[in-house]
């Protein structure tokens, strides 16, 4: 039987130079690395994402691929993009589903475990 799985690795940055906190308004750029961790190679067709923020405001994005891309995975192959999003307050959460077709024309989803978007400590 065919082993359908993918990992997901994210970092994640708070853009200082391109939020303006006065207004509400912080920038925060994550980098994920997916990689065909089954034995089928499979595409990434499509992305969910639920972003909320501290004050409880959730957004929802859906979309085909990442950044423009659709990549096809053979396994052990990792694709790697960095994208950004804005939260109205300085923390926040993401998490989603990858929606991808293995190359049998398996389809599966691929969960993007909450990962926080944070301004990062500072000491006084």
């Amino acid at each position: 039987m065919a082993n359908y799985q993918m990992k997901v690795a994210v970092v994640t940055q708070y853009l200082a130079e391109q939020s303006d906190p006065d207004q509400g308004n912080f920038t925060f750029a994550y980098t994920i690395t997916i990689t065909n961790s089954g034995d089928v190679p499979a595409q990434l067709i499509a992305r969910h994402w639920i972003i909320t923020d501290a004050a409880n405001h959730r957004e929802e994005v859906k979309g085909l691929g990442v950044v423009g891309h659709q990549p096809f995975l053979r396994p052990g192959q990792s694709f790697e993009y960095t994208s950004g999003c804005v939260l109205k307050t300085p923390q926040g959460t993401m998490r989603g589903h990858y929606f991808c077709v293995a190359e049998d024309a398996h389809r599966f989803e691929v969960e993007i475990p909450e990962f926080t978007l944070s301004l990062p400590r500072t000491l006084h």
